[in-house]
């Protein structure tokens, strides 16, 4: 317990205390000074002449937030030295706060970097995750035809007169016209299409546009102002072509014929045993060193030459470059490249640019014949244009990355109202990549022709390296002629009992002392 000396003695040191404090006070050396009262001039009568437009009206705001508050600093007395120190350490406090002042939407990026890691705004990415997904749809945004507006010190080459390409639109309703001696490139000098003009004729992406092409405004590039033929017609017969997506799909049933001379063994077996009609979605199945660039020559001289009313497109996507010269050199076709030399954004406007010349050319009533080499580069060129979306499949590939390639390939079709768009494909596989394997899997099934390629044949050096036991045409009885079919019939039930490198070996040599093969299935019952 306390005692009553302790307590008398706090009560005098608490006396003595209030008494300094109290002399403390009465001290005019340390009083503030007094605020002289501010003097208030009349307001002003609003101007109209002196408003801000409304088209600044954004600016204005802007420059308004930007802009430090000295206004009321500047009017008040300068000896307001408490209002200044405050005005100081509240704007450090918000330089602390805003990660170092700065704009508004400095600050917004710093909190966006702050709450998620996505940084920065909206174009450039957005909060957490988001940034990934923004950033991707800034690329498939970007991977639109780009405009052909003249940058300081460059100069158009000036295009007069008649000019013919074939139309990329943008998603904005414009578009160029691209050559296909540049593979369909993105040029300065390629001639713009107006929106207007897309709406006036009702333009699809892929028509082959004639027209007078001059020169452009406000230092912009060369302009199409007349349409004179799209693909091949009048913009009035154009009006009248029904759109790809309205006409009705049927099953491939007249063959195209690749046998063309006796020495072409591969052909012939190809004819008997996986047969291609008009409309055809082949999958050609390759493991590495198997004969796949051969085997798509022949195929593509054996269509030019045996067909030549079909549009041939060899289209070749992450290639190497000598494999496309040898390819433009031995093709009698149209040869449209995206070499491994190329970047992601060549190899993806490419490839579709080129899908949607052949469904013009099917729905104007027209055959085309694409040969796609590869259907697995140009996935793993979609899988890298998708970005990360946050679900990634086996072997890293995203989830969205096929939806594009599927549907390129899934445009094959024959139409029962005439025209038909055939596209063969090449799939790589035992490459040891197991994204490879996961694209392989994906397309497995979703033609209606697959042929696969042996390596135990290739490396014993026999031509075609074609697996028999499983390569096959679905439906193969409405392409083959009756007689045809029945021949081919006791064909594969001989060759089914060997093993794949026996059957081929024995079918060649037989092929080989027939001219044709139609003498060759007419006696075929006699030979086996």
């Amino acid at each position: 317990m306390p005692t009553k000396s302790s307590n008398a003695t706090r009560k005098t040191t608490r006396s003595r205390k209030a008494a300094t404090e109290a002399v403390e006070s009465n001290d005019p050396s340390d009083e503030k000074p007094v605020k002289k009262p501010r003097k208030r001039t009349p307001k002003k009568k609003a101007d109209p002449a002196d408003a801000p437009s409304e088209d600044f009206g954004d600016g204005v705001m802007d420059n308004a937030d930007n802009a430090p508050t000295t206004t009321a600093t500047k009017d008040a007395p300068s000896s307001d030295g408490d209002g200044q120190r405050g005005g100081r350490q509240r704007r450090r406090r918000r330089r602390r706060s805003g990660g170092g002042g700065g704009t508004r939407e400095d600050n917004n990026a710093q909190n966006n970097r702050s709450r998620g890691g996505g940084g920065g705004n909206r174009n450039s990415g957005g909060r957490g995750r988001g940034g990934n997904r923004n950033r991707n749809n800034q690329q498939n945004r970007s991977s639109g035809p780009k405009s052909n507006v003249a940058t300081s010190g460059q100069d158009f080459q000036e295009i007069e007169g008649e000019w013919e390409g074939v139309l990329e639109l943008h998603p904005k309703g414009y578009g160029f016209m691209r050559s296909a001696s540049v593979n369909y490139a993105s040029q300065d000098s390629d001639p713009f299409v107006s929106s207007s003009t897309v709406e006036k004729y009702g333009l699809r992406e892929g028509v082959l546009l004639k027209g007078e092409v001059g020169p452009g405004t406000r230092g912009q590039g060369p302009r199409l102002h007349e349409v004179i033929s799209i693909d091949g017609r009048t913009p009035e017969e154009y009006q009248k072509i029904e759109h790809f997506d309205n006409l009705t799909a049927i099953n491939p049933f007249e063959q195209i014929k690749l046998e063309t001379t006796q020495n072409q063994v591969t052909m012939r077996v190809m004819d008997m045993l996986t047969p291609i009609g008009k409309g055809q979605r082949a999958l050609i199945v390759a493991p590495p060193r198997t004969g796949k660039t051969m085997l798509l020559q022949d195929i593509a001289n054996s269509v030019s030459t045996n067909h030549p009313e079909v549009h041939l497109i060899v289209l070749l996507i992450d290639e190497r470059p000598e494999e496309v010269t040898e390819m433009r050199r031995l093709v009698n076709g149209e040869v449209i490249a995206s070499s491994m030399d190329r970047d992601v954004e060549s190899h993806v406007r490419t490839s579709q640019l080129i899908i949607e010349r052949g469904k013009r050319i099917a729905e104007a009533g027209g055959d085309a014949f694409i040969l796609l080499d590869s259907i697995t580069r140009t996935a793993r060129a979609f899988n890298k244009w998708v970005g990360n979306t946050g679900r990634t499949m086996s072997g890293g590939l995203d989830v969205k990355a096929m939806d594009i390639p599927k549907k390129m390939f899934g445009t094959a079709r024959r139409f029962d109202e005439g025209g038909s768009l055939t596209v063969v494909g090449t799939a790589l596989i035992e490459t040891g990549s197991r994204m490879d394997d996961v694209i392989f899997q994906e397309f497995k099934g979703t033609g209606n022709m697959e042929m696969v390629l042996s390596r135990d044949l290739a490396d014993r050096r026999i031509w075609p390296a074609i697996d028999i036991s499983r390569s096959g045409t679905r439906r193969e009885e409405k392409i083959l002629a009756p007689d045809v079919m029945e021949g081919v019939t006791a064909l594969r039930r001989a060759l089914i009992s060997m093993s794949p490198v026996e059957a081929m070996e024995e079918l060649t040599r037989r092929l080989a002392m027939f001219p044709t093969n139609k003498e060759f299935l007419a006696k075929i019952r006699s030979i086996l």
